[in-house]
């Protein structure tokens, strides 16, 4: 942009000068928006024209006297009156070379009155011909230049209102359009700085206008620029800007323009807090009411919120533990991951934990909404984990969030951190590994006295316990006299009966905790403590609660399927007598199985399913009796 000031260092052949004020500082900045060429002789002859363009700059040429007097003084009185009207830059005349003063004192005064400054030049007048073009072009590229500024301002704009970064996006292309420091602050917080070390170089001024309680519009200081956000609505936020060279009245409307984006971005930035902070607060209660099974009420509270979310009338709950720090971003991730298909709330006990409730339509997979939380849980770390629950009535939510707290302590100890239900964790991940080994170990200890029996022990036995003899062979490639030969003399070692159920569960569950837990067996001198007994082995809360989930659903069937449990696994598994000692049918008997294995999630044809129920019948009834040191037996 051409100044008065620039005008002379720009194009020295001019020979301009300020001949009044004797002080021309103040006009220094002004702008010009053309030159006007106005000869004198014209002038006399036809008079002042009656109107100027805003911002001109008025060239007077012709043969000016040394002494400026007469008409020719009466004639520029005239002009210097009608240039005020008209708020022109400034009046230069030709002068001859040497002239100290050509004005006359009375316009001079004029001068002072009307606010335009006084010039002179030297300069022959063809040394003026492309001034007024060279500043149209400045004017065009200054114009070119804002046009482009406010069109980077313009993309600059969220698409979304809740962007979180805009704000922060819109403070660095300003620090860049205008070579800038920038702060957005309110009393308390940045809100957003550019470059980040912006905050130290600008708190003075934010400090000073504090302290003084003045309105955060203007200049501060000599180049820093305090802007508030939003002042007809009484808003903290605050845009403050500095840099080493003055703004010009360009700069500051791109300021202006700036500061009202960052005002709606900022208003909208409230205003969303303020709807997510109420959104958050009736969600916290839906799910309060789904917890005391008023689901009714907790249906009306979400209708608007969130219709049909909580008309399915069955639900699945889940729990994510994370850092406190992260509980928050953690809450959102979930939000988005499963796109709106569940309700994500703080859990209003501990601070380091989201629930996820997920109701559940007929005939809809239930599983899709687990696997985003499985994702999500890996990719935020190894400071988090997932407990999930089974499918539950949303009256019975409460049972639900119960499963799901049991099993994230579950996860806790499995290689994932994820454990989407109770029953579906694994009993071995679940024993104290030290004491598991120590007792592992004693039931095992005659296996392991020679490498070589041990290894032929470690392969045959899991299969030649789990399978008929026939079946085991096949699977391990051995003939069937080898297999028994060796499950003989291993229960001969042993002091073992693997014909009785308990015995084979034992020992399985003990070449298990081995085998997966430690695959190459250490010297047994590296294991210090004494070994625990099987039932203290189990007595642990968090098994005792394994056990309890696991059972829940089953233990609700009128048919007594426990009971029938109970009997099978006491009578080895077989079914003639259970159904003799029961006076049912044998078909009964199946039937109560069959039934048995769906509420388990179990096989109970294969060991470890017979195992599992085995270990949670005992825990929750007393009955049947389990092992102690691998021979005595215990019943509750």
């Amino acid at each position: 942009m051409t100044t008065l000031g620039s005008l002379p260092a720009d194009k020295p052949s001019l020979e301009l000068k300020f001949a009044w004020p004797r002080n021309p500082a103040p006009h220094q900045a002004t702008k010009v928006a053309g030159l006007i060429t106005l000869p004198l002789s014209v002038m006399l002859k036809t008079g002042v024209p009656r109107s100027f363009a805003a911002g001109a700059l008025v060239l007077v040429t012709g043969a000016i006297p040394f002494r400026i007097r007469g008409r020719v003084a009466v004639a520029l009185e005239t002009l210097l009156q009608q240039m005020a009207i008209d708020e022109c830059a400034g009046l230069v005349v030709s002068s001859a070379p040497g002239v100290h003063q050509p004005f006359p004192q009375a316009l001079r005064d004029m001068s002072d009155q009307t606010g335009i400054p006084l010039l002179v030049t030297t300069a022959p007048d063809e040394s003026w011909a492309d001034v007024h073009a060279g500043i149209q072009t400045h004017l065009l590229l200054a114009a070119e230049q804002r046009a482009s500024q406010i069109n980077s301002l313009v993309q600059q704009l969220p698409a979304q209102l809740t962007d979180h970064k805009a704000m922060q996006r819109i403070t660095d292309w300003l620090a860049r359009a205008l070579d800038v420091q920038v702060l957005v602050s309110e009393r308390e917080r940045v809100l957003a700085a550019s470059p980040p070390t912006a905050a130290e170089h600008l708190a003075h001024a934010i400090i000073r206008q504090s302290v003084e309680s003045t309105a955060p519009a203007g200049t501060t200081g000599p180049h820093t620029q305090l802007i508030s956000l939003a002042p007809s609505s009484g808003a903290e936020a605050v845009l403050a800007v500095a840099r080493r060279t003055p703004f010009d009245e360009a700069d500051l409307r791109l300021l202006r323009h700036t500061a009202k984006i960052l005002g709606l971005v900022d208003q909208a930035r409230c205003e969303y807090r303020a709807a997510s902070t109420a959104s958050c607060a009736a969600r916290v209660a839906a799910v309060e009411l789904l917890l005391d099974g008023e689901v009714s009420k907790a249906r009306r509270v979400m209708r608007n919120l969130a219709p049909g979310l909580l008309d399915p009338d069955n639900a699945r709950a889940f729990v994510i533990e994370t850092s406190h720090t992260r509980r928050d971003a953690t809450m959102r991730r979930c939000e988005t991951a499963t796109a709106g298909n569940t309700l994500v709330v703080a859990d209003p006990v501990r601070h380091d934990r989201v629930l996820v409730i997920h109701p559940v339509r007929p005939g809809e997979a239930d599983d899709t909404v687990a696997g985003e939380l499985t994702r999500l849980v890996s990719a935020l770390g190894a400071d988090a984990s997932l407990g999930g629950s089974g499918v539950y009535s949303l009256s019975l939510l409460a049972d639900a969030v119960n499963e799901a707290t049991t099993a994230q302590r579950f996860a806790l100890r499995q290689p994932d951190s994820v454990a989407l239900s109770v029953q579906d964790t694994d009993l071995v991940s679940l024993l104290p590994q030290h004491a598991a080994q120590l007792w592992a170990r004693s039931v095992l200890q005659p296996l392991m006295q020679a490498d070589t029996q041990w290894e032929q022990m470690r392969e045959t036995l899991p299969a030649a316990l789990a399978y008929p003899y026939t079946v085991a062979a096949r699977r391990l490639d051995l003939h069937r006299n080898t297999v028994t030969r060796r499950v003989a003399r291993a229960a001969e070692l042993l002091d073992k009966d693997f014909a009785a159920l308990r015995d084979r569960i034992a020992v399985g569950l003990a070449l298990e905790v081995v085998t997966h837990r430690e695959p190459s067996v250490p010297p047994a001198g590296l294991l210090g403590g004494e070994a625990p007994t099987l039932r203290a082995l189990l007595d642990a809360p968090e098994i005792y609660a394994w056990a309890e989930a696991m059972l829940s659903s089953a233990r609700a069937d009128r048919r007594g399927l426990l009971t029938t449990a109970t009997a099978w696994l006491t009578f080895d598994a077989h079914v003639e007598p259970t159904a003799r000692a029961l006076g049912l049918s044998e078909a009964t008997v199946r039937s109560h199985l069959r039934a048995l294995e769906g509420y388990l999630s179990r096989d109970l044809s294969s060991l470890s399913g017979m195992r599992d129920l085995h270990f949670a019948l005992y825990l929750v009834t007393g009955e049947p009796a389990i092992p102690v040191a691998g021979r005595e037996l215990c019943a509750a």
